[in-house]
């Protein structure tokens, strides 16, 4: 994930980047992720990075690229994640999920998540649809992008 250390306006920056600026509205992120292996699958964890608690966080479904195995021939897999009722400050949390195979639950060694971690000089073909309630009840919303 990208951050800037101060904002596109106070750098001096032309007409174009300014209203990417505008557009942007929080330079600091509510959540960060990152991906823990841990053999056999590969886990999500999330960070609240404010000071106040996170209600019903959810992710929304990614659905992989159709692939190609010898032993199956084409298959459509999606990534289901479950939710977090509560995220306390400056925590973290591992997002349990579910890898699905043309409409079964995969094991394990199927687990599809590895195709969701981000690898450097990549283009990042999936994202992270996040919401979450803040502390007055208001829906928020944030996309991470990710993948490989």
């Amino acid at each position: 994930m990208e951050t800037c250390p101060r904002s596109a306006i106070e750098a001096g920056a032309t007409a174009p980047e300014k209203n990417m600026a505008l557009m942007n509205n929080s330079i600091t992120k509510t959540l960060t992720a990152r991906f823990l292996d841990t053999k056999p699958k590969v886990l999500l964890e999330l960070t609240n990075e404010t000071e106040t608690t996170l209600k019903s966080v959810e992710i929304l479904t990614i659905f992989l690229k159709t692939q190609t195995s010898m032993s199956k021939g084409h298959y459509q897999a999606h990534i289901r994640f479950d939710p977090i009722k509560l995220m306390p400050p400056r925590q973290t949390a591992v997002m349990s999920h579910r890898t699905w195979i043309d409409g079964q639950p995969a094991s394990d060694e199927q687990d599809q998540m590895t195709q969701l971690t981000i690898v450097a000089g990549k283009v990042n073909p999936y994202v992270l649809d996040i919401s979450w309630e803040n502390a007055e009840g208001k829906a928020r919303f944030q996309r991470i992008p990710v993948g490989h």
